[in-house]
């Protein structure tokens, strides 16, 4: 059974940084695409940050370009988030995901990680409060 296990969530006052991570098991997720969702009381999900499994492409959220940065240990089958710079309005359930690199003869690029249907495994996410 794949499972996704974030942790690093917390209450940090606005200006604060906190580093999420999120374990995969049951399966290797080393060839996947993965990344970072966000939902708020009363809100849709929404992207945060994707990263391909080399490692080499990235695509953030306009909301959190350069401050927030995603990076990943294949070895480890941990992808990370890096926060820095929070703001109250981050304050949301944080959910890693999971999703193949290429489906159906259909190859995804960067472009295409902020699209939730691409992601096929997902964990129940971990709590990040912004206080201002």
């Amino acid at each position: 059974q794949a499972q996704l296990v974030e942790s690093g969530g917390g209450l940090v006052q606005a200006g604060g940084s906190l580093r999420l991570s999120c374990v995969g098991s049951g399966r290797t997720f080393s060839s996947y695409v993965m990344g970072w969702f966000r939902q708020a009381p009363g809100k849709e999900r929404e992207f945060v940050a994707a990263i391909s499994w080399t490692g080499f492409a990235t695509s953030y959220a306009d909301a959190v370009k350069g401050r927030f940065t995603i990076s990943r240990d294949n070895a480890k089958n941990t992808v990370y988030l890096q926060m820095n710079s929070l703001k109250p309005e981050a304050t949301a359930v944080y959910s890693c995901a999971s999703g193949p690199g290429v489906r159906g003869g259909t190859y995804y690029t960067s472009s295409d990680y902020y699209r939730r249907s691409m992601y096929e495994y997902w964990g129940q996410g971990t709590q990040v409060t912004v206080s201002s």
